[in-house]
């Protein structure tokens, strides 16, 4: 499986992911600058990330504590979400994200 992520410089990275890890965790492991400072309790806003609109729609609903933490992350838009919510799954195989500037 593989989620695509396209950093704060524009560039794109092919990433190998795996099953029922979070999107954060892949990101992280992979080297991609991101804080992910609560290690995916869902209790900060640094692992904010844009998903591809293509994959919005293809992705299980915000909860509501996602919605709460991400009123407090930065330049908040329509398909930003918290990627330590989301665990890969077959489904989500060519996931393409986009990391947010200045996230938390």
């Amino acid at each position: 499986m593989k989620i695509y992520v396209t950093d704060l410089k524009g560039e794109e990275h092919t990433l190998d992911a795996v099953e029922g890890w979070r999107v954060m965790e892949i990101i992280r492991d992979h080297g991609l600058k991101m804080k992910a400072e609560c290690g995916g309790a869902c209790a900060c806003a640094t692992c904010h990330v844009y998903i591809d609109e293509e994959w919005a729609v293809k992705l299980s609903a915000k909860r509501d504590e996602e919605e709460e933490m991400l009123d407090e992350a930065f330049h908040l838009q329509d398909n930003s979400r918290l990627s330590c919510q989301i665990i890969m799954s077959e489904d989500l195989d060519g996931l393409k994200v986009k990391l947010v500037e200045n996230a938390g």
